[in-house]
């Protein structure tokens, strides 16, 4: 939304000067998943693919990565994106009655 302000001429007059509103980006927000000794590898791969659309190989890659490392970031996107995304896989974990652990992180 632009704001007009007010700016002098040479003659005298007040004119109104468009300037355009400032609004910065949306903060981003990383979704991690979590190790667990339970949960096959198998599925964290699935969830991988059926929640956030990742390859095969994209998948198994971040897979690796929770198992090795305790966590892995499956993919960075706005806060309510995030929260949509986690939800649906731990949604998705507890209904295959799995402990998977998913949070979300402030870039």
């Amino acid at each position: 939304m632009a704001t007009k302000q007010p700016k002098s001429n040479p003659t005298g007059d007040t004119l109104l000067q468009e300037t355009p509103a400032k609004t910065k980006p949306p903060s981003m927000w990383q979704v991690v998943m979590y190790n667990d000794d339970y949960t096959p590898m198998e599925f964290v791969i699935d969830a991988l693919q059926q929640v956030f659309g990742h390859t095969q190989e994209m998948a198994t890659q971040i897979m690796l990565k929770v198992h090795t490392e305790g966590r892995g970031v499956c993919g960075v996107y706005p806060r309510d994106v995030a929260t949509m995304k986690m939800e649906q896989v731990v949604d998705y974990a507890r209904q295959h009655q799995h402990p998977l652990r998913c949070g979300m992180e402030e870039v």
